[in-house]
């Protein structure tokens, strides 16, 4: 199927339910569909060819996000332009991406009118919500166009979705997701999470539509379900639209449900319309997820992927964080659950061999899922897709059960004193302390050592603790060789707009002035 069938499969089963909610008002399958429409039928009279490239500069908005579904009607390619970004770096994604045409917000219009003399490809510009000075509103630029479905022409290879890379490990590259690899995610996330034949999901994009939350809204239109749309993962909003609309799922990165764990009177909040409360992007503290499943019950849905798979190469189902009745085990628990059934998942060694069921190498995968490329970068295409394999840069084993564990990333590893270490093994760990809200632990220059362990804490507030009381609890549990030799508290940890932690930034304060690179 190509991507927009997902819409219109719920536009043929619900046509005059709703499909998305945004505030006090509501929109329609068929007023969004009949959009979309107006929206493709206009760039398909630009004479733009398939795969042209148009991104959308915009907040969660739903309007905003029509023109992505206009754009994949036109079998063109969806350019996920975060909001959250530093102009600069937006800047960089779409002149490298080579974007055709732009949609933005009257909100942006002024960053927009500072950027657009140097950014001589982009050819057409549309305000999606006012008539800007300097382009057409979107309602004045679809003025004459049909409202009818175009019929377009595509392979299921084509190109829908030119994602930039997180750029933690330098300037974002262009993962290039196609029909068929997003087919393949929204088949694995009705087979995760599945809904009665009597039952519509409503699902709420509280993260950036550009990310995860965006992917996600695709499986619940499908099946002629209800997006309710946020502009920011605020507490009082989520909060809010779970009880106003009985929403059923939706997605957090874990340190935003961290902190929700430690609003006062959490436990009074009723999530009981929750089915599905989706977690990944970045590891998951076990204790903490044992919190959330003993205040909320059994809705916490876990899942791995990254942008060149997009979002399901594992997941772990409510159900699965149970075994024979009860809770199941910290090792399962810390899992990103059972690799998904359209995808093939392997442990490799740095020869590219397969290694045995239980041994630690690289998690590569292969299958459907797996992105055509990176944009303009065959090089790095060649290095990251080996003979079908997608070599993700994570490390990690699957165990008796069938469950993939992640240990760490390839980059994060730290070798001391000729000792491996992981640090999510040590982040586990301290993140099981009570005060600690969140932790990242790196590698530092040490003579004696080569590396050292440092951890870098974020408490919660109102809480203490010593750096001794950390390392003390860390030998406990992992031995002097794993534990911190030093321990740093701060007010809050780096993060990227979609909220995954910047170890590159905190490594560099401690290395810029070793000789050595980071």
């Amino acid at each position: 199927m190509a991507i927009i069938d997902f819409y219109d499969r719920g536009w043929g089963i619900n046509p005059t339910g709703v499909a998305y909610i945004q505030g006090d008002r509501s929109y329609t399958f068929n007023e969004v569909g009949e959009l979309s429409c107006r929206i493709a039928n206009r760039l398909l009279a630009l004479g733009l060819p398939r795969e042209a490239k148009g991104a959308i500069w915009a907040g969660n908005d739903v309007t905003a996000w029509t023109c992505t579904l206009g754009l994949w009607r036109a079998n063109m390619t969806w350019i996920p332009v975060n909001a959250r970004n530093s102009a600069e770096d937006n800047h960089y994604i779409l002149d490298a991406f080579d974007c055709d045409v732009m949609f933005y917000h009257s909100a942006f219009a002024a960053v927009i009118a500072g950027l657009r003399p140097t950014l001589p490809k982009i050819r057409h510009w549309v305000c999606v919500d006012a008539d800007d000075a300097d382009a057409p509103s979107l309602e004045t630029w679809i003025a004459d166009a049909a409202v009818t479905r175009p019929e377009v022409a595509y392979d299921m290879d084509d190109v829908v979705m030119l994602s930039p890379t997180g750029g933690t490990t330098g300037m974002p590259k262009g993962v290039m997701n196609t029909h068929r690899s997003c087919q393949t995610f929204v088949a694995h996330f009705m087979l995760a999470c599945p809904y009665g034949a009597d039952e519509r999901p409503v699902n709420l994009a509280a993260a950036p539509m550009t990310h995860t939350a965006g992917l996600l809204a695709v499986p619940c239109t499908a099946q002629g379900g209800t997006v309710v749309v946020v502009t920011k993962p605020d507490p009082a909003l989520i909060f809010e639209a779970i009880t106003k609309h009985k929403v059923s799922e939706f997605f957090l990165p874990p340190t935003v449900i961290y902190k929700l764990l430690e609003i006062p009177g959490i436990e009074k909040i009723d999530m009981s319309p929750v089915k599905y409360l989706m977690y990944g992007a970045a590891p998951m503290s076990v204790e903490k997820l044992k919190k959330a499943i003993d205040l909320w019950g059994p809705i916490m849905a876990g899942g791995y992927g990254q942008t060149e798979a997009p979002a399901s190469i594992a997941n772990l189902p409510p159900g699965h964080h149970f075994a024979n009745g009860k809770l199941a085990s910290d090792e399962r628990l810390s899992s990103v659950g059972r690799p998904n059934p359209l995808i093939r998942v392997e442990m490799m060694n740095d020869a590219n061999e397969i290694l045995p069921r239980g041994e630690t190498g690289e998690i590569c995968v292969r299958g459907d899922l797996v992105m055509k490329g990176y944009y303009k970068q065959p090089d790095k295409t060649a290095e990251t897709i080996i003979d079908g394999w997608l070599h993700t840069g994570d490390v990690g084993n699957i165990d008796a059960e069938g469950y993939l564990h992640i240990t760490d990333r390839k980059k994060d590893m730290i070798i001391s004193g000729g000792f491996n270490v992981y640090p999510s093994e040590v982040e586990q760990v301290i993140w099981s302390h009570p005060a600690v809200q969140d932790c990242a632990v790196i590698g530092v220059p040490d003579e004696k050592w080569g590396e050292a362990v440092k951890a870098v804490i974020e408490l919660n507030p109102g809480q203490t603790v010593t750096a001794q009381e950390i390392i003390a609890l860390c030998k406990e549990k992992l031995g002097s060789v794993m534990a911190p030799k030093t321990v740093d508290i701060i007010a809050s940890l780096p993060r990227s707009t979609v909220g995954k932690v910047l170890k590159k930034d905190l490594r560099q304060q401690y290395w810029q002035d070793s000789g050595r690179k980071v």
